[in-house]
């Protein structure tokens, strides 16, 4: 696990099963948290613009909640997920039918909060099939490019 400094002081990690993005964004944990915990925020987030919108789910997600986005890798489709890790102001996590992760751990630091995106696919219900598409290395670029958008949304 080698740390690779990328621009915007977001820093990726790759892992056989995860890849993950970090940076400080200039909000506290609640205020990130209760961001991210909107599903019409996610294109918004969308580290390679593929999340288009959200199609359910307009209140604040919890542990267990379900919600649909409308997507866009090449032709339009629409995927459902569900919250599977939920600790207030400190992390959530969702999967769709493939069970992989995208997982978002905050954390109080001097200047706003540690946030850390992580893509996570050792819960995947298939790994070896993510392998051969290229993951998780595929994804280094979205998981940074989400950290990006975060930071730059509050940073006005």
């Amino acid at each position: 696990m080698v740390p690779m400094p990328t621009d915007q002081d977001v820093t990726t990690t790759l892992t056989d099963d995860s890849v993950s993005a970090t940076g400080i964004v200039p909000a506290t944990p609640e205020a990130v948290f209760d961001f991210l915990r909107r599903p019409a925020n996610h294109s918004e987030l969308s580290g390679d613009g593929t999340v288009k919108a959200a199609t359910s789910g307009d209140e604040p997600l919890a542990m267990g909640s379900k919600f649909g986005m409308k997507m866009k890798v090449g032709v339009p489709y629409r995927v459902s997920s569900k919250v599977v890790e939920f600790e207030p102001d400190r992390l959530i996590a969702w999967c769709h039918f493939g069970g992989h992760r995208w997982r978002w751990e905050l954390a109080p630091v001097d200047g706003g909060t540690q946030v850390t995106e992580t893509f996570d696919m050792s819960t995947s219900k298939f790994p070896p099939g993510l392998r051969l598409a290229g993951y998780p290395k595929r994804h280094q670029d979205n998981v940074a490019g989400s950290i990006r958008n975060l930071i730059a949304h509050f940073s006005g």
